[in-house]
């Protein structure tokens, strides 16, 4: 008990001594400039507010809000992201328990015959010997190599919880995008279809009037020309739609074949109308997974350059074990003979300290990459952000024009349809305004699809969140 009232006090004062080896982190600052509204997030597009939670319910689509649903809750990606997250924060208890005492049980029991001289007067020659006993370790952790541990440990798992949430922003930015590339598709088939629908009266309208002598075969081949030409982008699109949807199958975790019928059915494209919220340039940096999982792994080298700091100092152990021998259990659980120890142990890599020395370069030139790692996330997250807005706000500026160019187009030919079938104008004059018009209307469906492609990007990298319920 001399030894306890000696050891007690001492351990109390390692502790309060103890002192964590290596740099304290400090997150770095993003640069100055970064903190203002977007260059691109220019009225009326845009608006400057906080992201949308859940922000495909913009869209007002129940079908796609059960979609992503689907994708968050059975995408293999997100499943394999998941699975990484569990296995950092079971790495993260692991380092979390070398702070405590390690104890350990051990028992034994062997059969076997004594020589005559260690056999003690009147004890049998054979017979069972059990021995049990109970050791208990602690590593006082002066000089933080276990804190610094915790701390790594706790970055990584930080890190992988960011790209966990990177992987369901990038799955549900890619699941939108792909019932919008299925929705675009039916209704730049209804477009075409209309098209070549049109193309085919005006057809059997030329070949009437050929019959009766007011136009010709030229004519005729002319316009049957344009009307199969429109023809053949209806197989195009009706391919890259039905890709779509296998796209979206595998997005939310089902096989082409069992993707609900529903999901399928809309025939016009995603639009929002309103202004878009973005934020401004803080509120992004904040809010971008890859941006906070760069900043995490940044923490967890620059605490992995005090574990390896560390190792220049000695490391202590306080341990201490109790146990019994008996020829059988009653001897060990009873009054049987009880042996204790206890005592301390110090271990120290020294002089030769050149591996460690070693060691601690390899953790700051880790640490010196993270840090570049993380200000290349910060600049590509500003990048992307403002080539995203742009492109939509060009997008949108480019349906703009392309819409009325085929109201135009429309308009324009309305009226040669009417003058043809008065005889003011040849069949030359009506298809080259035919052909004006079905090109504007095939312009406008597709550039609808950009748009929204437009939107969905700007979305995802504007890193918009969801809410539990999502």
């Amino acid at each position: 008990m001399k030894l306890a009232r000696f050891i007690v006090p001492m351990v109390s004062a390692l502790a309060l001594s103890a002192c964590a080896a290596g740099p304290d982190y400090v997150a770095p600052t993003p640069p100055a400039t970064s903190s203002g509204p977007f260059l691109s997030a220019q009225a009326p597009a845009f608006a400057q507010a906080p992201v949308e939670q859940d922000w495909w319910r913009l869209y007002e689509d129940p079908v796609l809000d059960q979609l992503i649903a689907d994708a968050l809750a059975a995408n293999t990606d997100v499943r394999g992201a998941v699975a990484r997250l569990e296995r950092a924060r079971a790495a993260l208890r692991g380092a979390r328990s070398d702070r405590l005492p390690q104890t350990g049980l051990s028992a034994g029991a062997d059969y076997g015959r004594l020589p005559a001289g260690q056999r003690p007067a009147g004890a049998p020659r054979e017979d069972w010997s059990i021995d049990a006993g109970l050791s208990v370790s602690y590593e006082v952790d002066l000089f933080g190599r276990v804190s610094r541990g915790v701390e790594a440990a706790r970055g990584d798992a930080d890190a992988a919880a960011a790209d966990a949430e990177a992987v369901r922003v990038a799955v549900v930015a890619d699941t939108t995008r792909a019932y919008a590339d299925a929705a675009s598709g039916a209704a730049q088939l209804t477009v075409n279809r209309e098209i070549v629908g049109l193309l085919d009266r005006l057809l059997d309208l030329t070949k009437r009037r050929q019959s009766a002598g007011l136009a010709t075969s030229l004519d005729v081949a002319r316009i049957a020309t344009l009307r199969d030409q429109r023809a053949a982008d209806i197989p195009r699109i009706e391919a890259q739609r039905q890709a779509a949807l296998f796209r979206l199958a595998t997005l939310t975790g089902r096989a082409p074949n069992a993707l609900p019928e529903i999901a399928g059915k809309r025939a016009v494209g995603l639009e929002i109308t309103q202004p878009i919220p973005v934020g401004d340039g803080t509120a992004l940096l904040v809010r971008r997974p890859d941006v906070r999982a760069a900043e995490r792994r940044l923490a967890a080298d620059t605490a992995r350059i005090g574990v390896a700091t560390a190792d220049l100092y000695p490391r202590i152990s306080l341990g201490g074990s109790v146990g019994s021998t008996g020829n059988d259990i009653g001897s060990i659980f009873g009054a049987g003979p009880l042996r204790w120890l206890l005592g301390g142990l110090i271990s120290w890599n020294f002089p030769n300290q050149e591996a460690a020395r070693a060691r601690i370069a390899g953790a700051e030139a880790q640490g010196k990459e993270s840090l570049a790692v993380f200000d290349g996330a910060v600049l590509n997250a500003l990048e992307e952000t403002e080539t995203a807005l742009s492109n939509y706000g060009r997008a949108l500026e480019r349906r703009q024009s392309l819409k009325a160019a085929r109201d135009s187009a429309e308009k324009a030919a309305t009226i040669t349809r009417a003058q043809q079938r008065e005889g003011a104008i040849d069949s030359l004059q009506q298809l080259d305004t035919e052909r004006t018009f079905a090109e504007a209307e095939a312009a406008l469906a597709l550039q609808d699809a950009l748009v929204a492609q437009a939107q969905i990007d700007v979305f995802r990298a504007l890193a918009g969140g969801w809410s539990s319920a999502a």
